[in-house]
Protein backbone atom coordinates (compact mmCIF):
# COMPACT_ATOMS: atom_id res chain seq x y z
CA UNK A 1 0.00 0.00 0.00
CA UNK A 2 1.14 3.19 -0.72
CA UNK A 3 2.12 6.00 1.66
CA UNK A 4 -1.07 8.34 0.20
CA UNK A 5 -3.48 5.02 0.20
CA UNK A 6 -2.38 4.40 3.79
CA UNK A 7 -3.14 8.15 4.71
CA UNK A 8 -5.98 8.06 2.97
CA UNK A 9 -7.39 4.46 5.07
CA UNK A 10 -6.31 6.41 8.38
CA UNK A 11 -8.24 9.70 7.50
CA UNK A 12 -11.41 7.15 6.45
CA UNK A 13 -11.08 5.39 10.07
CA UNK A 14 -11.04 8.58 11.43
CA UNK A 15 -13.69 10.25 9.92
CA UNK A 16 -15.67 6.95 10.86
CA UNK A 17 -14.49 7.91 14.63
CA UNK A 18 -15.25 11.15 14.43
CA UNK A 19 -18.81 10.78 13.52
CA UNK A 20 -19.23 7.79 15.73
CA UNK A 21 -18.41 10.23 18.54
CA UNK A 22 -20.41 13.17 17.10
CA UNK A 23 -23.55 10.94 16.98
CA UNK A 24 -22.42 9.84 20.70
CA UNK A 25 -22.35 13.50 21.55
CA UNK A 26 -18.55 13.87 22.39
CA UNK A 27 -18.61 17.00 20.08
CA UNK A 28 -14.43 17.92 21.48
CA UNK A 29 -13.31 14.50 20.25
CA UNK A 30 -15.45 14.33 17.67
CA UNK A 31 -13.84 18.05 16.48
CA UNK A 32 -10.30 16.67 16.89
CA UNK A 33 -10.75 13.34 14.54
CA UNK A 34 -12.31 15.96 11.98
CA UNK A 35 -9.68 18.41 12.03
CA UNK A 36 -6.87 15.11 11.23
CA UNK A 37 -9.40 14.00 8.04
CA UNK A 38 -8.62 17.62 6.61
CA UNK A 39 -5.26 18.05 7.66
CA UNK A 40 -4.68 14.77 5.73
CA UNK A 41 -6.57 15.87 2.46
CA UNK A 42 -9.81 13.36 2.69
CA UNK A 43 -12.85 14.94 1.48
CA UNK A 44 -12.15 18.05 3.11
CA UNK A 45 -15.27 19.69 0.72
CA UNK A 46 -17.63 17.12 2.71
CA UNK A 47 -15.72 17.65 6.39
CA UNK A 48 -15.13 21.35 6.43
CA UNK A 49 -19.25 21.89 7.13
CA UNK A 50 -19.26 19.20 9.66
CA UNK A 51 -16.23 20.95 11.71
CA UNK A 52 -17.81 24.56 10.82
CA UNK A 53 -20.88 23.51 12.56
CA UNK A 54 -19.25 22.04 15.58
CA UNK A 55 -17.19 24.96 15.93
CA UNK A 56 -20.13 27.23 15.77
CA UNK A 57 -21.64 25.34 18.49
CA UNK A 58 -19.21 26.27 21.04
CA UNK A 59 -19.04 29.81 19.84
CA UNK A 60 -15.87 30.67 18.01
CA UNK A 61 -17.86 32.43 15.35
CA UNK A 62 -14.63 34.05 13.77
CA UNK A 63 -12.97 29.93 13.49
CA UNK A 64 -16.31 29.29 11.79
CA UNK A 65 -16.25 32.17 9.11
CA UNK A 66 -12.65 30.86 8.84
CA UNK A 67 -13.52 27.42 8.02
CA UNK A 68 -16.37 28.31 5.65
CA UNK A 69 -14.49 30.97 3.96
CA UNK A 70 -11.99 27.82 3.42
CA UNK A 71 -14.72 25.44 2.02
CA UNK A 72 -15.70 28.72 -0.23
CA UNK A 73 -12.21 28.75 -1.73
CA UNK A 74 -12.79 25.41 -2.72
CA UNK A 75 -16.13 25.14 -4.09
CA UNK A 76 -16.94 29.03 -4.97
CA UNK A 77 -20.69 30.02 -4.49
CA UNK A 78 -21.08 27.22 -1.95
CA UNK A 79 -25.27 27.44 -1.04
CA UNK A 80 -24.51 25.96 2.82
CA UNK A 81 -21.40 28.29 3.01
CA UNK A 82 -22.81 31.45 2.05
CA UNK A 83 -26.28 30.70 3.92
CA UNK A 84 -24.45 29.56 7.39
CA UNK A 85 -22.01 32.98 6.97
CA UNK A 86 -24.97 35.05 6.95
CA UNK A 87 -26.50 33.75 9.89
CA UNK A 88 -23.02 34.10 11.72
CA UNK A 89 -22.58 38.08 10.75
CA UNK A 90 -26.45 38.19 11.98
CA UNK A 91 -25.82 37.17 14.86
CA UNK A 92 -22.54 39.19 15.41
CA UNK A 93 -24.55 41.95 14.94
CA UNK A 94 -23.22 42.87 10.76
CA UNK A 95 -26.85 43.06 9.82
CA UNK A 96 -25.53 44.49 6.65
CA UNK A 97 -22.90 42.23 5.76
CA UNK A 98 -25.50 39.41 6.82
CA UNK A 99 -27.98 40.43 3.90
CA UNK A 100 -25.24 40.55 1.23
CA UNK A 101 -24.19 37.22 2.31
CA UNK A 102 -27.72 35.54 2.23
CA UNK A 103 -28.36 37.07 -1.24
CA UNK A 104 -25.65 35.66 -2.81
CA UNK A 105 -26.46 32.68 -0.81
CA UNK A 106 -30.10 33.06 -2.56
CA UNK A 107 -28.43 33.50 -5.92
CA UNK A 108 -26.33 30.16 -5.21
CA UNK A 109 -29.70 28.17 -4.88
CA UNK A 110 -32.57 29.87 -5.91
CA UNK A 111 -34.88 27.05 -5.20
CA UNK A 112 -34.35 26.94 -1.55
CA UNK A 113 -37.50 28.09 0.69
CA UNK A 114 -35.30 28.32 3.90
CA UNK A 115 -32.76 30.78 2.22
CA UNK A 116 -35.43 33.01 1.14
CA UNK A 117 -37.45 33.25 4.12
CA UNK A 118 -34.06 33.93 5.93
CA UNK A 119 -33.56 37.04 3.95
CA UNK A 120 -36.45 37.97 4.84
CA UNK A 121 -36.08 37.90 7.70
CA UNK A 122 -32.81 39.71 8.05
CA UNK A 123 -34.16 42.30 5.12
CA UNK A 124 -37.25 42.79 8.24
CA UNK A 125 -35.00 43.07 10.62
CA UNK A 126 -33.35 46.28 8.94
CA UNK A 127 -36.21 47.89 8.32
CA UNK A 128 -36.47 47.04 5.26
CA UNK A 129 -39.61 45.85 4.81
CA UNK A 130 -41.05 45.63 1.39
CA UNK A 131 -38.20 43.90 0.20
CA UNK A 132 -38.98 41.48 2.81
CA UNK A 133 -42.51 41.20 1.84
CA UNK A 134 -41.11 39.95 -1.53
CA UNK A 135 -38.64 37.82 -0.03
CA UNK A 136 -41.40 36.10 1.82
CA UNK A 137 -43.92 35.85 -1.59
CA UNK A 138 -41.06 34.28 -3.23
CA UNK A 139 -40.21 31.41 0.06
CA UNK A 140 -43.88 30.99 -0.13
CA UNK A 141 -44.18 30.15 -3.88
CA UNK A 142 -41.34 27.92 -3.22
CA UNK A 143 -42.96 26.08 0.16
CA UNK A 144 -47.22 26.64 -0.66
CA UNK A 145 -49.16 26.44 2.55
CA UNK A 146 -46.23 27.25 5.49
CA UNK A 147 -47.90 29.00 7.55
CA UNK A 148 -45.01 30.21 9.32
CA UNK A 149 -44.01 32.19 6.29
CA UNK A 150 -47.90 33.00 5.36
CA UNK A 151 -47.72 34.56 9.66
CA UNK A 152 -44.83 36.92 8.70
CA UNK A 153 -46.31 38.32 5.31
CA UNK A 154 -49.81 38.82 7.24
CA UNK A 155 -47.57 40.51 10.05
CA UNK A 156 -45.44 42.26 7.82
CA UNK A 157 -48.43 43.95 5.51
CA UNK A 158 -49.75 44.63 8.95
CA UNK A 159 -47.00 47.14 9.99
CA UNK A 160 -46.55 48.52 6.50
CA UNK A 161 -50.28 49.29 6.34
CA UNK A 162 -52.12 51.14 9.43
CA UNK A 163 -54.79 50.08 10.63
CA UNK A 164 -56.73 52.74 10.20
CA UNK A 165 -57.13 51.92 6.39
CA UNK A 166 -59.89 49.65 7.13
CA UNK A 167 -62.27 51.43 9.16
CA UNK A 168 -61.74 54.96 6.98
CA UNK A 169 -62.72 52.28 4.17
CA UNK A 170 -66.01 51.93 6.28
CA UNK A 171 -66.67 55.54 7.27
CA UNK A 172 -69.91 56.10 5.14
CA UNK A 173 -70.53 59.66 6.26
CA UNK A 174 -66.93 60.78 5.26
CA UNK A 175 -66.99 58.68 1.66
CA UNK A 176 -70.00 60.33 0.98
CA UNK A 177 -68.51 63.89 2.10
CA UNK A 178 -65.94 63.46 -0.27
CA UNK A 179 -67.99 62.10 -3.18
CA UNK A 180 -70.44 64.67 -2.77
CA UNK A 181 -67.18 67.68 -3.07
CA UNK A 182 -65.30 65.07 -5.97
CA UNK A 183 -68.75 65.08 -7.91
CA UNK A 184 -69.56 69.08 -7.46
CA UNK A 185 -65.87 69.56 -8.70
CA UNK A 186 -66.47 67.35 -12.09
CA UNK A 187 -69.93 68.85 -12.91
CA UNK A 188 -68.00 72.40 -12.55
CA UNK A 189 -64.70 71.65 -14.68
CA UNK A 190 -66.35 69.14 -16.67
CA UNK A 191 -65.33 65.61 -17.77
CA UNK A 192 -61.97 66.31 -19.09
CA UNK A 193 -60.73 68.09 -16.15
CA UNK A 194 -57.40 66.79 -15.26
CA UNK A 195 -57.70 64.91 -11.74
CA UNK A 196 -54.65 64.46 -9.22
CA UNK A 197 -55.35 62.05 -6.12
CA UNK A 198 -52.23 61.99 -3.73
CA UNK A 199 -52.12 59.54 -1.48
CA UNK A 200 -54.89 57.28 -3.01
CA UNK A 201 -54.65 54.42 -0.51
CA UNK A 202 -57.31 51.72 -2.20
CA UNK A 203 -57.50 54.11 -4.95
CA UNK A 204 -61.42 55.02 -3.39
CA UNK A 205 -61.32 58.56 -4.18
CA UNK A 206 -59.99 58.40 -8.04
CA UNK A 207 -62.24 55.70 -8.39
CA UNK A 208 -65.13 58.21 -7.62
CA UNK A 209 -63.50 60.72 -9.46
CA UNK A 210 -63.70 58.42 -12.49
CA UNK A 211 -67.20 57.30 -11.74
CA UNK A 212 -68.31 60.83 -11.63
CA UNK A 213 -66.78 61.38 -15.37
CA UNK A 214 -63.59 62.38 -14.79
CA UNK A 215 -61.53 61.01 -17.95
CA UNK A 216 -58.01 61.73 -16.96
CA UNK A 217 -57.16 60.78 -13.07
CA UNK A 218 -53.23 60.48 -12.05
CA UNK A 219 -53.00 58.97 -8.30
CA UNK A 220 -49.66 58.08 -6.44
CA UNK A 221 -49.17 56.17 -3.23
CA UNK A 222 -45.82 55.92 -1.36
CA UNK A 223 -46.22 52.64 0.03
CA UNK A 224 -45.67 49.69 -2.59
CA UNK A 225 -47.89 47.05 -1.59
CA UNK A 226 -50.81 49.49 -0.84
CA UNK A 227 -50.29 51.36 -4.37
CA UNK A 228 -50.31 47.66 -5.90
CA UNK A 229 -53.31 47.04 -4.22
CA UNK A 230 -54.74 49.87 -5.69
CA UNK A 231 -54.17 49.13 -9.14
CA UNK A 232 -55.95 45.71 -8.15
CA UNK A 233 -58.85 46.92 -6.91
CA UNK A 234 -59.29 49.75 -9.11
CA UNK A 235 -58.87 47.13 -12.15
CA UNK A 236 -61.28 44.57 -10.61
CA UNK A 237 -63.73 47.43 -10.37
CA UNK A 238 -63.27 48.52 -14.67
CA UNK A 239 -61.44 51.72 -14.30
CA UNK A 240 -57.65 51.02 -15.30
CA UNK A 241 -58.36 53.19 -18.25
CA UNK A 242 -59.30 55.96 -16.53
CA UNK A 243 -56.63 55.67 -13.51
CA UNK A 244 -53.21 55.67 -13.46
CA UNK A 245 -51.28 54.64 -10.24
CA UNK A 246 -47.86 55.84 -9.66
CA UNK A 247 -45.95 54.15 -6.59
CA UNK A 248 -44.03 57.53 -5.79
CA UNK A 249 -45.01 60.25 -3.38
CA UNK A 250 -46.00 63.54 -4.99
CA UNK A 251 -42.99 65.58 -4.48
CA UNK A 252 -41.75 63.10 -7.10
CA UNK A 253 -44.11 63.21 -9.61
CA UNK A 254 -43.10 65.50 -12.47
CA UNK A 255 -45.58 67.90 -15.35
CA UNK A 256 -44.46 65.68 -18.57
CA UNK A 257 -43.59 62.32 -16.66
CA UNK A 258 -46.45 61.23 -14.50
CA UNK A 259 -48.89 64.03 -15.30
CA UNK A 260 -49.40 65.26 -18.70
CA UNK A 261 -49.94 69.29 -17.69
CA UNK A 262 -50.57 70.33 -14.47
CA UNK A 263 -54.39 69.18 -12.57
CA UNK A 264 -57.49 70.96 -12.60
CA UNK A 265 -58.79 69.36 -9.05
CA UNK A 266 -56.28 68.05 -6.74
CA UNK A 267 -58.19 65.39 -4.42
CA UNK A 268 -56.47 64.01 -1.15
CA UNK A 269 -56.86 62.61 1.95
CA UNK A 270 -53.58 62.46 4.27
CA UNK A 271 -55.19 64.18 6.98
CA UNK A 272 -54.48 62.62 10.57
CA UNK A 273 -56.48 62.37 13.69
CA UNK A 274 -54.32 65.53 14.68
CA UNK A 275 -54.45 67.21 11.68
CA UNK A 276 -50.74 67.93 9.74
CA UNK A 277 -48.81 64.74 11.00
CA UNK A 278 -48.80 63.46 7.56
CA UNK A 279 -47.06 66.15 6.29
CA UNK A 280 -49.98 68.00 4.65
CA UNK A 281 -48.79 71.47 4.19
CA UNK A 282 -45.35 70.10 2.86
CA UNK A 283 -47.83 67.96 0.53
CA UNK A 284 -50.26 70.43 -0.50
CA UNK A 285 -47.72 73.89 -0.95
CA UNK A 286 -45.81 71.35 -3.71
CA UNK A 287 -48.26 70.36 -5.11
CA UNK A 288 -49.98 74.15 -5.44
CA UNK A 289 -46.23 74.71 -6.48
CA UNK A 290 -45.45 72.16 -9.11
CA UNK A 291 -48.55 70.12 -9.87
CA UNK A 292 -51.91 71.93 -10.21
CA UNK A 293 -52.91 75.05 -12.24
CA UNK A 294 -53.86 78.24 -10.46
CA UNK A 295 -57.55 77.94 -10.04
CA UNK A 296 -57.77 74.29 -9.84
CA UNK A 297 -60.20 73.01 -7.42
CA UNK A 298 -58.53 71.57 -3.88
CA UNK A 299 -60.53 69.22 -2.12
CA UNK A 300 -60.82 69.41 1.18
CA UNK A 301 -60.21 73.07 1.11
CA UNK A 302 -59.71 73.98 4.61
CA UNK A 303 -58.95 71.81 7.71
CA UNK A 304 -59.49 72.64 11.56
CA UNK A 305 -58.76 71.57 14.74
CA UNK A 306 -61.52 71.98 17.29
CA UNK A 307 -60.93 70.92 21.09
CA UNK A 308 -62.32 71.42 24.36
CA UNK A 309 -61.12 71.08 27.89
CA UNK A 310 -61.41 67.58 29.63
CA UNK A 311 -61.33 66.50 32.84
CA UNK A 312 -60.46 62.33 33.00
CA UNK A 313 -58.99 60.39 35.55
CA UNK A 314 -58.73 57.31 32.65
CA UNK A 315 -57.06 59.36 30.60
CA UNK A 316 -54.86 60.93 33.40
CA UNK A 317 -53.61 57.54 34.56
CA UNK A 318 -52.03 57.70 30.94
CA UNK A 319 -50.17 60.41 30.88
CA UNK A 320 -49.55 61.57 34.75
CA UNK A 321 -48.17 59.97 37.68
CA UNK A 322 -47.53 61.27 40.97
CA UNK A 323 -47.48 58.30 44.25
CA UNK A 324 -46.34 54.80 43.47
CA UNK A 325 -46.04 52.36 46.13
CA UNK A 326 -45.61 54.93 48.73
CA UNK A 327 -42.63 56.21 46.59
CA UNK A 328 -42.90 59.73 44.50
CA UNK A 329 -42.20 58.83 41.00
CA UNK A 330 -43.58 61.88 39.40
CA UNK A 331 -40.62 62.76 38.08
CA UNK A 332 -40.84 60.10 35.14
CA UNK A 333 -43.87 62.29 33.94
CA UNK A 334 -41.17 64.23 32.29
CA UNK A 335 -41.35 61.23 29.90
CA UNK A 336 -45.12 60.85 28.96
CA UNK A 337 -46.21 61.30 25.31
CA UNK A 338 -47.29 65.31 24.55
CA UNK A 339 -50.73 63.67 22.95
CA UNK A 340 -52.86 60.22 23.00
CA UNK A 341 -55.13 59.08 20.38
CA UNK A 342 -59.05 58.38 21.95
CA UNK A 343 -62.15 57.08 21.25
CA UNK A 344 -64.14 60.01 22.20
CA UNK A 345 -67.61 58.77 23.32
CA UNK A 346 -65.66 55.38 24.29
CA UNK A 347 -63.51 56.90 26.57
CA UNK A 348 -64.46 58.03 30.30
CA UNK A 349 -63.87 61.58 30.14
CA UNK A 350 -65.82 65.06 30.82
CA UNK A 351 -65.23 68.45 29.24
CA UNK A 352 -65.44 71.62 31.33
CA UNK A 353 -65.89 74.02 28.32
CA UNK A 354 -67.66 74.71 24.97
CA UNK A 355 -65.62 73.78 22.04
CA UNK A 356 -63.07 75.83 20.43
CA UNK A 357 -61.27 76.43 17.30
CA UNK A 358 -57.63 75.74 18.11
CA UNK A 359 -56.22 76.09 14.25
CA UNK A 360 -57.36 76.72 11.14
CA UNK A 361 -55.29 75.54 7.59
CA UNK A 362 -56.68 76.81 4.63
CA UNK A 363 -55.42 74.17 2.01
CA UNK A 364 -56.33 76.76 -1.10
CA UNK A 365 -53.34 79.36 -0.17
CA UNK A 366 -49.79 78.17 -1.65
CA UNK A 367 -47.91 78.93 1.06
CA UNK A 368 -47.99 78.22 5.33
CA UNK A 369 -45.82 79.51 8.11
CA UNK A 370 -45.75 77.85 11.53
CA UNK A 371 -47.73 79.31 13.83
CA UNK A 372 -48.34 80.04 17.32
CA UNK A 373 -51.08 82.34 19.23
CA UNK A 374 -52.78 83.10 22.60
CA UNK A 375 -56.04 81.24 23.20
CA UNK A 376 -58.37 81.92 26.15
CA UNK A 377 -60.90 79.14 27.14
CA UNK A 378 -63.52 80.21 29.27
CA UNK A 379 -63.60 77.25 32.11
CA UNK A 380 -67.05 76.19 32.05
CA UNK A 381 -67.28 73.71 35.03
CA UNK A 382 -65.16 72.89 37.86
CA UNK A 383 -62.49 70.00 37.35
CA UNK A 384 -59.10 68.37 37.31
CA UNK A 385 -57.96 69.35 33.75
CA UNK A 386 -56.21 66.76 32.11
CA UNK A 387 -55.83 68.23 28.78
CA UNK A 388 -57.39 69.02 25.96
CA UNK A 389 -59.44 66.58 23.98
CA UNK A 390 -58.92 68.05 20.18
CA UNK A 391 -60.95 66.65 16.48
CA UNK A 392 -61.25 67.56 13.01
CA UNK A 393 -63.39 69.27 10.96
CA UNK A 394 -63.22 69.45 7.12
CA UNK A 395 -64.22 71.71 4.61
CA UNK A 396 -64.45 69.66 1.17
CA UNK A 397 -66.67 72.55 -0.61
CA UNK A 398 -69.23 75.33 -0.55
CA UNK A 399 -71.64 73.20 1.92
CA UNK A 400 -69.72 70.12 2.27
CA UNK A 401 -68.27 69.37 5.19
CA UNK A 402 -67.49 66.32 7.45
CA UNK A 403 -66.12 65.93 11.58
CA UNK A 404 -65.26 63.77 13.65
CA UNK A 405 -67.05 65.38 16.65
CA UNK A 406 -66.71 62.36 19.51
CA UNK A 407 -70.04 63.28 20.90
CA UNK A 408 -71.96 62.03 17.20
CA UNK A 409 -68.36 59.72 15.72
CA UNK A 410 -66.69 56.84 17.44
CA UNK A 411 -66.16 54.14 14.62
CA UNK A 412 -64.14 56.05 11.81
CA UNK A 413 -60.78 55.58 10.81
CA UNK A 414 -59.80 58.65 12.85
CA UNK A 415 -59.86 58.88 16.71
CA UNK A 416 -59.83 61.63 18.67
CA UNK A 417 -56.43 63.00 20.09
CA UNK A 418 -56.03 64.21 23.69
CA UNK A 419 -53.01 66.90 24.09
CA UNK A 420 -52.62 66.84 27.46
CA UNK A 421 -50.77 69.10 29.73
CA UNK A 422 -47.72 68.73 31.45
CA UNK A 423 -49.02 68.54 34.99
CA UNK A 424 -52.21 68.35 35.92
CA UNK A 425 -54.41 71.68 36.67
CA UNK A 426 -57.24 72.56 39.21
CA UNK A 427 -59.96 74.92 37.45
CA UNK A 428 -63.12 76.20 38.36
CA UNK A 429 -66.14 77.46 36.87
CA UNK A 430 -65.47 81.18 35.72
CA UNK A 431 -61.86 80.71 35.39
CA UNK A 432 -60.01 81.58 32.11
CA UNK A 433 -56.84 78.91 30.82
CA UNK A 434 -54.76 80.83 29.00
CA UNK A 435 -52.70 78.43 26.55
CA UNK A 436 -50.49 78.99 23.26
CA UNK A 437 -51.81 77.06 20.48
CA UNK A 438 -50.71 76.83 16.81
CA UNK A 439 -49.03 74.42 14.97
CA UNK A 440 -45.23 73.59 13.62
CA UNK A 441 -46.29 72.79 10.03
CA UNK A 442 -46.09 68.94 11.78
CA UNK A 443 -47.64 68.80 14.37
CA UNK A 444 -50.41 70.82 16.71
CA UNK A 445 -49.16 73.29 19.56
CA UNK A 446 -51.19 73.25 22.69
CA UNK A 447 -49.35 74.51 25.73
CA UNK A 448 -51.06 75.51 28.85
CA UNK A 449 -49.68 79.39 29.67
CA UNK A 450 -51.14 79.82 33.53
CA UNK A 451 -54.99 80.78 35.02
CA UNK A 452 -56.61 83.59 35.18
CA UNK A 453 -59.19 83.05 38.06
CA UNK A 454 -62.65 83.65 38.02
CA UNK A 455 -62.46 86.98 40.79
CA UNK A 456 -59.29 87.91 38.75
CA UNK A 457 -61.31 87.73 35.50
CA UNK A 458 -64.45 89.69 37.23
CA UNK A 459 -62.03 92.23 38.04
CA UNK A 460 -60.28 93.14 34.85
CA UNK A 461 -63.63 92.73 32.95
Amino acid sequence: MTDTAQDFAEARIALEEALQLQEAGNLAAAEQRYRMVIDQGYRIADVLPILAGLVTLRGATDEALMLWDRLLALVPGHAVALHEQALLHSRAGRLDLAITTMEAACAADPSNPLTANNLAVLLSDAGRKTEALEQFARALALQPGNIHIEHQIRRLNAELVPFWHIPMLNDVRRNDAFEAAIKAALANAGPDAKVLDIGTGSGLLSMMAARAGARSVTACEVVPIIAAMARTIIADNGYADAITVHTAPSTALQIGTHLAERADILVSEILSSDLLTEHVIDTFEDAHARLLKPDATVIPRAAAAIGCLVTSKVLADYVFVDQVSGFDVSAFGAFAAPKLPIHGTMTDWKRLSDDVELVHIDLTRPAHRSDLRLLRIAVRDSGIATGIVQWMKVDLAEGISFDNHPDGYSDGGWLQVLHNFPAPIAVRAGDVLNLAVGHDRVTLIVRPLGLTAAAEHAMVA
